[in-house]
């Protein structure tokens, strides 16, 4: 089982600064007790390519004069802590500058390949030249002298590269460097190469060592390198452009594939890796690690070692307020499992595009619904869900078009937006309506057969639309069209034209347990966020699922839900999770104040009435009602996050 309280120790450190020579063991020790730590990730080389120890195989960074690396990972054995290695896969400037013949090139323009190298940062190297063997000898190196319990390669993933040995060794092979798929089914098996050699070089020494290649980003609906990785770790630094909405996403579908465990790694940073004095609130860090637990995660938090090597206590001790606190709700993690009423198909697993819009507004509006959801892929069980949504983009897979229908025709419930329900100019299921076309107006109006908060009115959709006829079902909102797309020749006021209000046409329709929206309002909220869109998605989700909704709970739309299962225990968990964000600078979105929540009455679905509800981990029982199979009950406070126990069920 993964270790939940880790430290990512960045280490990343030029040769013209002094390094190692405030270590202490003990000063080392007493910030791992500090912080509540249970694994730290040291580090073996960094992507200056300096090595952290006496070696035969690299160099030793030319200011150190001591085995750091052999000093951490005794300091760390000595109070039961886990010390991953780090080593730089990506990134070696080092061997950058002595070796241009490892050089990896973007391009096959030279002036454009001369301005890479110019850049003021790291530079990559290409695992198709003698680096690789280079790179393996270190993890070997390593591997012998310390037999540490994991292996964390960074900075990896394919890439196509125009370096002279890439380019003869396409051509022996019969590619044409100039065709797109023949340069990027060569870049994967340079990948798999890598994947392999390096795999190799721990495995030959160790069993049980962790293996971890990071690429910043796991793909949804690639499975060709999960199985290279022990395990996974999600990079979402939310202050560093990621926003905080974005764990969310990827845990909703990380925790889904394989059976891998996962850690959530954020950062004490303000802003992102590579920040020296750089520090966030303790009120982030709670949150973020509890938003990691509640998601199904370990936790991770990265950290960056001044190059004299004493650890600073002022981030110990903040990391230490989050971490005490994950260190008491451990009995009510381990082995506990998501469970979800929904599963969303990603669209970035149809269409392999990892900047979709679809998927982040679909995720941002489930979130502040507060439903239980996964992200699956084609290859997942829909089964398993109550209810599948299809987020805006074509979906052309036969065999994925068949599990829908099937899924439809056993009772599954259904909602697809835009093209998502569109194959060959038809619908994929049977809607009672008939297929349109695409509509020529952007934008349109959505007019509501249901009360909106600002009543029933015409609202502008910044989208696409589909056309469509219906000729049964419940039609719960209306199309309306502007009376002209805006040109130069014809525009109207500020922005763009008034709708028409002669002619409406269908917008969404639900007919039994199939709904449909003829906008792409999943992509249009991740780019405009207009409350109507999320209205629209709402009023369905709430007509179809009703009762079947596991869980309500009274809380902000910035709250987070989740519900988690620990068999061995028979009991639920459920988590309530709160904190008020705010953007400060430049598109930093960070956490401060704690703005609790009170009397937040719950619902949650039982099929046997629970034996107590409880919160945790302070164990104080809360009174509650069983009716209609529903447990009912009020949680006093969320002070950022609450477990509740709900036992025997």
């Amino acid at each position: 089982m993964l270790r939940k309280r880790q430290v990512h120790l960045d280490f990343h450190t030029s040769e013209h600064v002094p390094v190692g020579n405030n270590f202490s063991k003990e000063q080392f020790q007493r910030a791992l007790k500090a912080g509540h730590i249970d694994s730290i990730t040291v580090f073996s080389k960094c992507h200056h390519g300096w090595s952290y120890h006496p070696t035969e195989v690299n160099e030793i960074h030319p200011q150190l004069d001591f085995d750091l690396l052999g000093a951490q990972l005794e300091a760390c054995k000595e109070i039961g802590v886990n010390a991953p290695v780090y080593i730089s896969a990506g990134y070696d400037e080092k061997e950058y500058v002595k070796r241009p013949q490892w050089r990896w090139r973007h391009t096959p323009d030279k002036e454009e390949q001369l301005e890479y190298e110019k850049e003021v940062h790291f530079h990559i190297l290409c695992f198709n030249t003698g680096y690789l063997d280079f790179l393996c000898a270190q993890i070997e190196e390593v591997m012998v002298k310390y037999n540490p319990c994991g292996i964390f390669l960074d900075i990896v993933h394919p890439r196509i590269c125009y370096c002279e040995k890439c380019v003869n060794d396409m051509r022996a092979l019969g590619l044409d460097i100039e065709n797109e798929k023949d340069r990027e089914s060569f870049a994967q098996q340079v990948y798999n190469k890598y994947l392999e050699a390096t795999n190799n070089a721990v495995r030959k020494h160790s069993a049980t060592a962790t293996i971890f290649h990071n690429g910043g980003h796991i793909p949804k609906g690639d499975y060709r390198y999960i199985d290279s990785n022990t395990h996974l770790e999600l990079e979402s630094l939310p202050t560093g452009g990621w926003g905080y909405d974005h764990f969310p996403l990827s845990a909703a579908y990380t925790r889904t594939v394989k059976s891998k465990e996962f850690l959530g790694m954020t950062g004490k940073f303000h802003h992102s890796w590579g920040e020296f004095g750089g520090y966030k609130h303790p009120n982030a860090l709670i949150y973020e690690t509890a938003l990691s637990v509640a998601n199904g995660a370990g936790c991770s938090i990265g950290d960056q070692m001044h190059p004299l090597s004493e650890m600073n206590m002022a981030t110990y001790n903040l990391i230490g307020k989050a971490y005490s606190l994950i260190e008491e709700k451990e009995p009510w993690l381990n082995g506990a499992v998501n469970l979800a009423d929904i599963a969303v198909l990603s669209a970035e697993a149809i269409t392999g595009d990892r900047d979709v819009k679809a998927d982040t507004g679909a995720n941002r509006m489930l979130l502040e619904n507060h439903l239980l959801y996964n992200f699956v892929d084609e290859a997942s069980d829909f089964s398993a869900y109550k209810l599948l949504i299809l987020p805006d983009v074509a979906i052309k897979n036969v065999k994925t078009i068949e599990k829908i229908k099937a899924f439809a025709e056993n009772g599954g419930k259904v909602i697809a937006t835009a093209d998502a329900l569109i194959n060959d100019d038809k619908f994929l299921l049977d809607l009672g309506a008939e297929y349109k076309g695409e509509n020529e107006f952007n934008p349109t109006y959505f007019v509501p057969e249901f009360e909106t908060v600002n009543g029933k009115t015409e609202y502008v959709m910044r989208c696409n639309f589909n056309k469509f006829d219906v000729t049964e079902g419940e039609l719960v909102a209306y199309m309306q069209n502007p009376y002209f797309n805006r040109t130069l020749e014809h525009f109207c006021s500020h922005a763009h034209t008034p709708n028409n209000p002669e002619e409406s046409f269908p917008g969404a329709v639900i007919n039994g347990n199939i709904a449909y929206i003829g906008w792409d309002i999943f992509s249009a909220y991740a780019n405009h966020g207009h409350l109507c869109f999320k209205e629209l998605f709402t009023y369905i989700i709430k007509k179809m699922m009703g009762d079947e909704i596991t869980v309500f709970a009274d809380v902000p739309d910035r709250a987070v839900v989740t519900y988690t299962r620990q068999e061995n225990e028979k009991r639920n968990i459920l988590h309530l999770l709160f904190a008020h964000t705010t953007v400060r600078g430049k598109n930093t979105e960070v956490i401060e104040d704690t703005v609790p929540l009170y009397n937040i009455k719950c619902s949650v679905k039982c099929d046997t009435k629970p034996s107590k509800i409880t919160l945790v981990p302070t164990g104080e029982e809360l009174s509650f009602e069983y009716i209609n199979d529903r447990a009912e009950f009020t949680v006093p406070k969320v002070d950022i996050h609450q477990m509740v126990e709900i036992k025997n069920i």
